[in-house]
């Protein structure tokens, strides 16, 4: 049985009742985009100040906003988290996450490249990932000029993020990106088929149920042939040995809470060290929810302290 509720998560759960917001499966993809956008509004406090921040774009055309951390010189050379939002693929922006990358910049000590991917079901799996990793590198290659350390970067993110983070941990190892120091992966999504226990567990009265992530995984993979495919379900990939440490956070109600569990552990049994946080009574979304959902600033100060252990 899982552990009751926050009670922060049940003020949420009772705003979203008054609304009378639409669960995602009923609805068409333009209006549940804008439903969630406006949600930063109520959701989410005041932005922190940084030191700087600077849009960006990548030679393809995919806007970037680098950010520096308070405290910060202008001719300091900082460590790096390349920073990919979540929002089921489908969802999500440099705005929507603009107060969680400035918290972990501040947070961890370190400069964060929020990256803004193209979105499906406009543009479906591979496209997000392959724009993740043109940042990765692209931050590498052109460190000097961000200001950044390329032998301490960390990739990471939130939900689909997690996954984007996940993905490109496994591509460094391969050689097929700069090495990695840290993977930051938040409540993350590791196994497209969807069959972990918890999928079936929280079909109902959260943000995020099992139909909504079908909803979402029917945008940006829609092809069950390439739900086997690691550069999707990270899980799947034959050996995760040899990837970056890893800070994996789980929350206990969340359909993706089994399968992020597991992840975790197959890290840790492959040799990959992993400081694994379980936070049984919050739920998915939660660290873009933390007007109302209070404990999740602890949870990002602790993110950022990982993000500052790992990158020293």
């Amino acid at each position: 049985m899982a552990a009751p509720l926050h009670p922060d998560c049940l003020t949420l759960l009772e705003m979203i009742r008054a609304s009378g917001r639409q669960p995602l499966e009923a609805m068409e993809t333009g209006p549940a985009r804008a439903q969630y956008a406006a949600g930063r509004l109520v959701l989410q406090p005041p932005p922190p100040d940084v030191a700087e921040t600077r849009d960006l774009r990548l030679p393809s055309g995919i806007a970037m906003r680098l950010y520096r951390p308070q405290g910060s010189r202008a001719e300091e050379v900082l460590p790096c988290l390349v920073f990919a939002h979540g929002g089921g693929w489908v969802f999500g922006d440099l705005a929507t996450h603009d107060h969680l990358a400035r918290s972990l910049c501040n947070a961890s000590g370190c400069a964060v490249l929020a990256v803004d991917y193209r979105l499906a079901p406009e543009h479906p799996f591979p496209a997000a990932i392959d724009d993740y990793a043109e940042a990765i590198a692209h931050a590498a290659a052109h460190a000097s000029g961000l200001g950044i350390d390329p032998t301490r970067l960390a990739v990471g993110g939130d939900s689909a993020g997690g996954n984007l983070a996940a993905v490109a941990a496994l591509m460094a190892r391969d050689g097929r990106l700069p090495a990695l120091r840290l993977q930051l992966l938040l409540y993350p999504v590791t196994d497209m088929a969807q069959g972990h226990d918890s999928h079936a567990r929280f079909t109902s009265g959260l943000p995020l149920t099992a139909a909504g992530m079908r909803w979402f995984r029917d945008r940006y993979a829609p092809e069950p042939a390439s739900w086997a495919d690691w550069r999707a379900s990270p899980l799947r990939a034959a050996e995760l040995s040899g990837t970056a440490p890893a800070f994996v956070l789980t929350v206990g109600h969340d359909p993706l809470c089994d399968e992020g569990c597991d992840y975790a552990r197959r890290l840790e049994r492959e040799g990959v060290p992993v400081s694994h946080l379980h936070v049984a009574g919050l739920l998915h979304g939660a660290l873009t929810m933390c007007a109302v959902i209070r404990p999740a600033l602890d949870l990002i100060a602790m993110a950022g302290l990982a993000l500052r252990r790992g990158l020293a």
